[in-house]
């Protein structure tokens, strides 16, 4: 990382939806702990309000938001190096969110691809082409570019399919600055794990997702992670046959979480033969529990102390707040409005 790169901030947005897996971890999680490493400072949020778009249940949206909290910290965050906040802690957020609708043209929110899909599926089903789409969803992107402006963000983790939103809020950010003056910084999406990320395969061979019901979330008892383990799907071949290692679930997961000798081993035990299926998935168990025990105790404990998660949230909230505060009152100076006391 060059001292260049040292130097920025870098911002990432998590969503409460709800228990991660294995495939969180390795795609999203995991590479977004190694760059908050990397950069003069780090801010991660709970987007609590974008979830409100979809989550119509007060308890489960509480739940899932210390749930994520504890996810994260339970796999390394450090709240004394890293920003971590909640989106509805920062009210600067919702007012930048306004001011940027005010000079942001409707045409961006029509091109939004959530919104397009919600739209194009409405029109294969018959219905009118806004049935069920509120406007939280159309004006998702004017919030999503407030979470970032307000940070002063440099760069943005993204996934392929999320680009766009960076676009846009290097879109509003242009708009506020040629209308009024040089205020909001321009900000950069990076790509991680390549163009398309890291996907891993779930227990059936399909792409690890919750609603195929093929996922091994992380925080689970240690009879459970087994059994899931055990039933991941493999050919018929006997142990003595040679294997593609690459084919094969079992190896493809064992990669991200066993060290480089141990994935070398069963790439060679199963490319030579002599490794069966049963042995294979025993040894990916073992890696999971090494990489994951330590980790859910910390997730059992905070999730049975909701008290010390709202104090760290809290304790960010008043960090955030600092530069949201700064952001906004240049932004209300730079409209005409009265600056922040």
């Amino acid at each position: 990382m060059s001292g260049e790169a040292k130097a920025k901030t870098i911002l990432t947005g998590v969503k409460p939806t709800g228990a991660p897996h294995i495939g969180n971890y390795v795609g999203a999680i995991r590479p977004a702990l190694r760059l908050a490493g990397e950069y003069a400072q780090s801010y991660l949020f709970i987007a609590d309000y974008h979830a409100l778009n979809a989550v119509r249940d007060a308890e489960a949206l509480r739940h899932d938001s210390y749930e994520v909290a504890a996810c994260w910290l339970a796999l390394g965050l450090d709240p004394s190096k890293t920003v971590f906040y909640r989106q509805s802690d920062i009210p600067e957020i919702f007012e930048l969110t306004t001011i940027l609708a005010a000079v942001t043209p409707k045409g961006l929110m029509d091109r939004s691809h959530a919104y397009k899909a919600s739209v194009d599926k409405n029109r294969e089903e018959g219905r009118d082409d806004d049935a069920d789409i509120n406007m939280g969803l159309y004006t998702y992107p004017l919030l999503m570019a407030a979470d970032i402006l307000i940070a002063q963000a440099d760069i943005v983790p993204v996934g392929k399919d999320q680009v766009q939103h960076i676009e846009f809020a290097r879109d509003m950010a242009g708009y506020f600055n040629n209308t009024f003056k040089q205020v909001l910084k321009l900000p950069e999406y990076k790509l991680e794990a390549g163009p398309h990320g890291a996907i891993l395969p779930g227990i059936d061979g399909r792409k690890m997702s919750k609603s195929y019901n093929n996922h091994i979330p992380l925080f689970m008892e240690s009879k459970a992670r087994r059994k899931l383990v055990m039933k991941i799907v493999t050919d018929s071949k006997t142990p003595d046959e040679p294997k593609n290692a690459d084919e094969s679930v079992i190896f493809q997961l064992y990669t991200h979480v066993a060290d480089p000798a141990e994935v070398a081993g069963m790439r060679e035990a199963f490319e030579k033969g002599g490794m069966g299926y049963g042995d294979a998935k025993q040894k990916l168990y073992d890696a999971l529990e090494k990489t994951f025990e330590q980790p859910t105790q910390i997730y059992n404990d905070l999730m049975a102390n909701p008290a010390r998660i709202d104090e760290m949230l809290e304790a960010g909230a008043q960090q955030a707040r600092k530069i949201a505060r700064e952001t906004l009152s240049m932004t209300r100076e730079a409209v005409g409005l009265k600056k922040l006391a």
